[in-house]
């Protein structure tokens, strides 16, 4: 996350400036910040994310989206840009200009050690307020290592986490499979020491 503005903004002029911008910024509270650009590691494993994820739910559904597509956390009043989105069902909108989802099965952050703490914190504070996410994922880039957070039929949170590329996740929520060394496939990630 980056410097927020000084003065206070509506939801409203937020979107007016946002659907213009030639940046993507997320916005709570009447702040407004902007969102910094991602490493080539960063990168890569959204994109490997995305295509696996792609490929084995195009035909069960759900839609996957990469980090251009908005997500309103209407109880909290966070709007940001996931590093990946999936949706079960039909996609809900939050006006008629369709570019903010409100209604997430699964979401998945690539960390960032500027944004590490935030992403595990107080962003996944806000996208547990919505009713519709099942599942959050983390995923380190600078080595290998996947937190999964399954929402719990009486409204816990489960953390199952993972280091070794060999496991694989269950993603319940979405009925996928997923091989942990798939998000790092021609990642260099640094040797752990």
């Amino acid at each position: 996350m980056s410097v927020a503005r000084s003065t206070f903004v509506t939801p409203e002029e937020y979107l007016e400036h946002e659907r213009k911008a030639e940046y993507k910024s997320e916005y709570i509270r009447g702040e407004v910040f902007a969102m910094a650009g991602a490493s080539p590691r960063h990168a890569l494993i959204v994109t490997n994310a995305v295509g696996q994820l792609w490929s084995q739910l195009r035909d069960k559904g759900c839609s996957v989206y990469s980090s251009d597509l908005r997500v309103q956390v209407r109880p909290t009043g966070l709007y940001t840009y996931p590093d990946v989105v999936i949706v079960c069902g039909n996609a809900e909108f939050a006006d008629d200009h369709h570019d903010i989802l409100t209604n997430p099965t699964l979401i998945a952050e690539v960390l960032s050690e500027s944004t590490q703490n935030y992403d595990r914190g107080q962003k996944f504070q806000h996208y547990r307020t919505l009713p519709s996410l099942q599942e959050y994922l983390t995923v380190a880039q600078d080595t290998v290592h996947i937190e999964q957070w399954t929402r719990q039929q009486d409204g816990r949170w489960l953390l199952t986490e993972s280091n070794d590329p060999a496991a694989e996740l269950a993603l319940e929520s979405i009925g996928v499979r997923i091989g942990i060394s798939t998000f790092y496939e021609k990642v260099e990630v640094p040797a752990v020491e």
